[in-house]
């Protein structure tokens, strides 16, 4: 079964921060405020990764009131969460994400950013892709108070063994269908009633 995930994150700038995004630190005079390294792009892939299996959300996981991942590297949070979708019996198909930001340029960086979070989840870089688009000078993002991601995970599930009981009264039902005799338990009946009736004569 396919299952589809949507994670969504916005941090904004802070002077004296290092910029972080998908693992790969960018060259620019403000960095974005947050608990962690605040690496949106990948914030935003763990959540849909988590929406995708229905494990709650990072906020959940990883709260910003925990020292523990106070300035905390966000791959290795992501790392995490693949651990979780696995244990959800999840196999990670593709992460498609798309960076909203005025400022900085993205498009050098993009090849490192799908390296770094392929390694991360384990998958190859062909099941990555990372965009980025400009807010055309609209709303926050536009007068470059920050940075916005939206990504979109998608798992597959493994198939649930049947039980065995069931699987079995399954082929009965079909075979019944099909013109075969009665499952078993109604020819019990039968022969229940069959003795009723001896007894009473």
């Amino acid at each position: 079964m396919i299952r589809t995930g949507i994670g969504f994150d916005v941090h904004r700038f802070k002077k004296g921060r290092a910029l972080v995004l998908g693992g790969v630190k960018i060259a620019c005079d403000r960095g974005l405020d947050g608990h962690s390294d605040a690496d949106v792009l990948t914030h935003a892939v763990m959540d849909a990764l988590l929406g995708a299996v229905a494990a709650d959300d990072i906020g959940v996981h990883f709260s910003d009131t925990d020292k523990r991942w106070k300035n905390a590297d966000s791959l290795r949070l992501l790392r995490r969460v693949v651990d979780v979708v696995r244990a959800k019996g999840a196999t990670l198909v593709n992460v498609d994400v798309t960076v909203l930001a005025e400022i900085p340029r993205l498009a050098p960086h993009r090849v490192e950013m799908r390296r770094r979070l392929a390694k991360a989840m384990e998958v190859g870089v062909d099941a990555v892709s990372v965009k980025a688009t400009t807010m055309e000078r609209l709303g926050a993002i536009g007068r470059k108070e920050g940075i916005a991601a939206m990504a979109v995970a998608t798992v597959e599930m493994k198939k649930k063994v049947r039980d065995s009981s069931a699987l079995k009264n399954s082929i009965a039902a079909k075979k019944h269908k099909a013109g075969y005799p009665q499952p078993n338990i109604i020819n019990l009946d039968r022969i229940i009633d069959n003795k009723i009736i001896r007894s009473a004569l």
